[in-house]
């Protein structure tokens, strides 16, 4: 197993190289050495796809689990782990700054750290107290002594503020505040991509799997985007074939589904004896 340094340097290193590469988001640990097992060079946790897991909603799992879930990815794997934080698990930047020391402590790659408040009347942090959450987990990781690869997320497109400006005005003082990568989760065209990629000098993350987005990897390289992932997409497609099987057996008393089914002879090189 490599060590931390040498997987954050790693991560980092992604980055900076010709090309987009994507990091895809396993749920569990499962999951993630069957990704890591099929070649991708780093993984991302998902919030949703975990909750999922744990037969909860998005944004309802508690930090003590999230970190043990991040825990168990990182011993599961031999790959850089980027970990989705989401709030941080609170308002206040020392919190933020808290989580961060937290998480890195568990010998992840990096992790992201976004402007969703989780208040339904104002769902978006307002900008000088987001400015100031993107330092302070800037500040908690830049002491570490490897590379840390902090990512913020302007959360707009995904509450329903389809604010172009604002997300790039956001992402612009995200990467000033010491962000290493930037992320608008919820662009789908090639226009809302390129003209976020064209306004920044950081690594660009972009989510697919949204409705509307069709860009392919390669799509998305020519826009200059450098990482894509899916969030809890992966999740949500192992749960629709369960649901698929489900009903089919519920309704129909057949089991067509398994000849869709993975073989024993298929999962088992992923896991442990």
């Amino acid at each position: 197993m490599r060590t931390q340094a040498e997987l954050a340097e790693a991560f980092q290193a992604l980055h900076v190289r010709p090309g987009a590469f994507v990091i895809p988001n396993p749920w569990d640990v499962g999951s993630a050495r069957v990704l890591a097992g099929l070649g991708f060079e780093a993984l991302a946790t998902t919030s949703s796809g975990f909750a999922y897991s744990l037969g909860k909603r998005d944004n309802t799992v508690s930090r003590e689990a999230t970190m043990a879930h991040v825990q168990a990815l990182v011993a599961g794997v031999d790959v850089p782990v980027s970990v989705d934080l989401a709030r941080a698990f609170g308002d206040d930047p020392a919190t933020v700054a808290g989580t961060f020391r937290e998480v890195a402590a568990l010998g992840v790659a990096g992790a992201s750290i976004e402007d969703a408040s989780g208040d339904r009347d104002a769902p978006i942090y307002a900008f000088d107290l987001a400015v100031e959450r993107v330092r302070a987990a800037a500040a908690a990781t830049g002491a570490l002594p490897f590379p840390f690869m902090l990512t913020a997320r302007a959360e707009n497109f995904l509450h329903g503020r389809r604010d172009l400006a604002d997300t790039i005005r956001r992402l612009q003082a995200f990467q000033e505040a010491g962000a290493a990568v930037l992320y608008a989760p919820g662009l789908t065209t090639r226009e809302e991509i390129g003209a976020m990629v064209s306004s920044v000098d950081r690594p660009v993350n972009v989510l697919v799997g949204m409705p509307g987005m069709s860009l392919s990897v390669a799509d998305l390289a020519a826009l200059g985007v450098k990482r894509i992932s899916v969030g809890g997409a992966l999740a949500r497609t192992a749960i629709g074939a369960l649901l698929r099987a489900g009903t089919e057996m519920r309704d129909q008393g057949t089991f067509s589904f398994l000849d869709a089914a993975a073989s024993f002879r298929d999962v088992n090189p992923w896991l442990d004896s």
